[in-house]
């Protein structure tokens, strides 16, 4: 699962949502169900300006479902997106 998120006035700590998200591990839901919950809980314990939640889930079979959930506070805009993509990953300065 990625979270990518903009938080308001609080914070997702990572140990915790590590076991949240494995408490999910057993559960017999759909995907889409298990996304879902997810986020809306998320959202509800920290109240975020934006969030997105991309989950990834392998199956037997070799079939697989990327579902991606979005929240959003009324009347939020995101600022425009900035192209970092003449920086190269794999290095830590410019040049």
């Amino acid at each position: 699962m990625y979270l990518d998120y903009i938080p308001d006035k609080t914070c997702v700590e990572l140990k915790s949502l590590k076991l949240y998200i494995w408490s999910f591990r057993d559960e017999g839901c759909f995907h889409e169900a298990v996304t879902n919950s997810i986020l809306d809980d998320l959202v509800q314990a920290t109240d975020p300006r934006f969030m997105r939640l991309t989950a990834k889930f392998f199956v037997r079979g070799g079939i697989f479902t990327n579902v991606v959930a979005e929240h959003s506070k009324p009347g939020w805009n995101p600022k425009p997106k900035i192209d970092l993509g003449q920086f190269d990953s794999e290095k830590n300065y410019r040049g």
